[in-house]
């Protein structure tokens, strides 16, 4: 059976698994008390992450928690939004933990001007003691991404920078609103490499208005251009009931089913061709990537942030909105910036909603995990009688077996290099969830 012809077969609608369960899930009935002292209660070291929610503008397509801003002074308020919320951490028995990985997101992480950033790495190494070993990660936007601001980004240890691309074509930038020239990607490229960030991911979106085949062709020749050791290729999510600003793009068309899988596959051969290895659902990198040996090792994560090589650390979140895990607990802060700020202004912690997790919710949460980043299942690996418990997602699988989408064998399964396209379909046989008709998704394909 052809791509597209498994495309109409097995298309739906589904998480994209950076959790389970999935944020659309956590509630207040887990009290902000409770999950707190779950995140005091874990020693480990800690993945560090900060949200920064400020943009200079608005990308149509954009799902992220962002708000644009034009007033680089809110961001110093921020900031100090931020300082109060470690503090209350500290008061409340949160040492200061050793730090292993780092990863500023948004929003627009250079929204920040130079000595915000170093007033915000201040902040870090006041609370935190930074491993050796650090991998401190940053999501970029090139059109506001200076040279000063690079050099701050460098002072602070940053070694790994994402750089949000999408498309290159004019056509479709004018209708998703933002205009970013090749010529703005290669001087960021400069400006990082020049101050020795060398570890350089791009980021590219199919599924955009105007987007075909010769058009995306140079997208992808430009993106190799940059001369990235990674690239994600995310399918655009278009969700206008929660990002309203996603609604305008209707009006250009958007790219049909059959459109999508041959961007998709076009870019899968053309990345395999140029030496990339492919993950699985949206990541590639380069042989040599801590991500391919992470997942060659079994070691491979996922977390809210995406594909991590640092699963052995606590996911530790500050700022509006953020997302944090424990081994047992997901908690987030408040959404809206009045809430955040009002809680730390009454000295508490600014947890919103979270959620505890069941045994039988880290059982197949462990499952779902495990084929995201390895893309494979043993049955022994798991503390169950796995054929009984799951027979009729095992006895489903037989049909995804029939058209070349997993391999089943007696002790397991894999998911094959076309399955990989569909690894979101099979992750939803196993999750206990989804028959609640009140929760909305994105396509999974």
């Amino acid at each position: 059976m052809d791509i597209l012809s498994l495309v109409k077969k097995y298309e739906s609608r589904g998480p994209r698994y950076t959790s389970y369960p999935t944020a659309l899930y956590f509630s207040d009935a887990t009290s902000a008390q409770e999950l707190q002292a779950a995140a005091l209660a874990d020693a480990r070291d800690v993945s560090l992450y900060i949200h920064i929610p400020f943009c200079a503008s608005l990308c149509r397509f954009c799902g992220c928690s962002s708000s644009v801003c034009t007033d680089p002074r809110k961001a110093d308020e921020y900031i100090g939004l931020l300082k109060r919320e470690l503090e209350l951490w500290r008061d409340a028995g949160f040492g200061r933990r050793k730090v292993g990985q780092i990863h500023f997101g948004g929003g627009t992480p250079n929204f920040l001007l130079p000595e915000q950033i170093d007033r915000l790495n201040s902040l870090i190494e006041e609370f935190f003691q930074k491993d050796e070993d650090l991998e401190f990660s940053v999501e970029l936007d090139p059109r506001t991404l200076t040279r000063q601001k690079v050099e701050a980004f460098a002072r602070a240890g940053v070694n790994r920078a994402s750089l949000g691309v999408q498309d290159t074509s004019e056509k479709t930038q004018k209708a998703v609103g933002r205009i970013q020239p090749q010529e703005t990607n290669l001087a960021a490229v400069a400006y990082l490499r020049e101050s020795g960030i060398d570890r350089i991911n791009i980021d590219l979106m199919y599924g955009l208005p105007f987007q075909d085949r010769e058009s995306f062709s140079r997208t992808l020749d430009d993106a190799l251009a940059l001369s990235p050791s990674r690239l994600a290729l995310f399918n655009y999510a278009h969700v206008p009931w929660m990002k309203a600003a996603q609604k305008s793009l209707e009006k250009f068309g958007l790219p049909d089913a059959e459109t999508k899988v041959g961007l998709f596959t076009q870019a899968m051969e053309f990345l395999e061709g140029a030496g990339f290895e492919y993950l699985g659902l949206d990541h590639f990198a380069l042989p040599d990537d801590e991500l391919v040996r992470a997942r060659r090792d079994g070691s491979l994560h996922r977390n809210f942030q995406g594909y991590s090589t640092r699963g052995a650390l606590t996911s530790f979140a500050i700022g509006l909105t953020s997302i944090s895990q424990t081994q047992d607990t997901y908690r987030q802060n408040h959404k809206d910036m009045p809430s955040y700020a009002r809680s730390l202004g009454e000295g508490r912690i600014p947890t919103a909603r979270g959620i505890k997790l069941s045994k039988e919710d880290m059982l197949r949460r462990k499952i779902i995990m495990d084929l995201m980043c390895l893309l494979k299942i043993r049955y022994a690996d798991y503390p169950c009688d796995f054929k009984a418990k799951f027979s009729l997602a095992l006895e489903k699988l037989k049909g995804f077996q029939a058209d070349g989408l997993v391999s089943l064998s007696p002790d397991g399964f894999e998911i094959t290099k076309t399955g990989r396209i569909f690894l979101r379909d099979v992750a939803m046989l196993f999750d206990a969830y989804l028959s609640d008709p009140t929760k909305r998704y994105s396509k999974t394909v």
